[in-house]
């Protein structure tokens, strides 16, 4: 926790993840999918600082990205595990330095992380049909069987299973890709900088 407890500034950082998420960079994006910048910042700065300060900027972490967009899912379980899990990583096992390490880490994060969101979208999903359907009783049951359509499950907001288990697996395997690609470089120059100024405090 060298990192948290004597140079607090350092953890401002983090407020470059949703600029860059607002950003985007179209010349890092994969089929139009930017990686995920929560996982490129958070895995370094957990492998450096250990597990609670992994998972208190994981809390941190997921509370900006979901403001960024409310609704109904949040990041703030799977950011908070792999901040922890990634923390412990680097205080128990040996120092964590190559890049494909960091890149198979990064791949596991960010795997994880969208498929704890779809997961929430699709009970959200589920939940959602169900009490439409109640609610619209049995006249819009009936319609539903003679034309195949229930209006009332096309008004409900969010992602559908249908839509997930198509684009949404597109977009999980894209922004997977991207971040497992430029992972080996951002978090390796990260992993650095954050080691040394650790070492540094300690000496």
């Amino acid at each position: 926790m060298d990192l948290l407890t004597r140079q607090p500034l350092l953890a401002a950082t983090v407020l470059l993840v949703p600029l860059l998420a607002l950003a985007s960079p179209g010349w890092l994006a994969l089929d139009g999918v930017g990686p995920c910048w929560a996982v490129l910042w958070l895995l370094p700065w957990a492998l450096s600082d250990g597990p609670f300060s992994g998972a208190c900027a994981g809390l941190a972490l997921g509370l900006l990205l979901d403001a960024l967009h409310p609704g109904g899912v949040t990041q703030i379980p799977a950011l908070l595990l792999l901040g922890w899990w990634w923390g412990r990583m680097g205080r128990r096992a040996a120092p964590i330095q190559r890049s494909f390490s960091l890149g198979l880490l990064a791949l596991l994060g960010t795997a994880l992380l969208g498929l704890s969101l779809m997961l929430q979208w699709g009970i959200l999903d589920w939940i959602g049909t169900r009490d439409a359907l109640q609610l619209a009783g049995p006249v819009a049951g009936r319609s539903a069987q003679e034309h195949g359509v229930n209006p009332a499950l096309l008004a409900l907001p969010g992602w559908r299973w249908d839509d997930l288990a198509g684009s949404g697996l597109r977009v999980l395997l894209a922004q997977t890709l991207i971040t497992a690609l430029l992972a080996p470089m951002l978090c390796s120059l990260q992993l650095l900088f954050w080691r040394q100024l650790g070492s540094g405090w300690r000496r």
